[in-house]
């Protein structure tokens, strides 16, 4: 008989016991980040590169490393400059959506328009939604 240690969860318990009587409590905590890299691997190993790497995509972190490194996220099939494209034109579906547009909105906002005032948030965000 196999046992396996390879689990995404963890449990999590406490008791209380006092002279007339006890309490205790359970419960399993799933974690989804251990989850998603199971998942990316199996992917991976069946020949699904691509899938593999857009699962992994869902974490901002991982979203953010990939633009940075020039190597924009898979976006519904596309890859490449196709990709970034593709992000640019849908940038609600970004995993850190409200992180780039307020990084976006912050930049945007120091700069000025032709007649010398500042852009609002509003004109910012719309600029943001609308890029590409």
């Amino acid at each position: 008989m196999s046992y396996s240690q390879d689990l995404c969860t963890t449990g999590v318990s406490g008791a209380f016991q006092g002279q007339v009587f006890g309490l205790s409590g359970g419960k399993a905590i799933r974690d989804e980040n251990c989850e998603r890299l199971k998942l990316s691997k199996y992917l991976y190993d069946t020949g699904m590169k691509v899938a593999s790497v857009g699962l992994l995509c869902q974490d901002p972190r991982v979203f953010k490393a990939m633009y940075m490194a020039g190597t924009p996220c898979p976006y519904e099939g596309k890859i490449g400059k196709e990709a970034e494209l593709a992000w640019q034109q849908n940038p609600e579906d970004r995993p850190d959506y409200e992180e780039a547009k307020d990084r976006y909105v912050k930049q945007c906002r120091e700069r000025q328009h032709a007649n010398g005032l500042k852009k609002s948030r509003l004109k910012c965000v719309y600029e943001f939604k609308n890029q590409g």
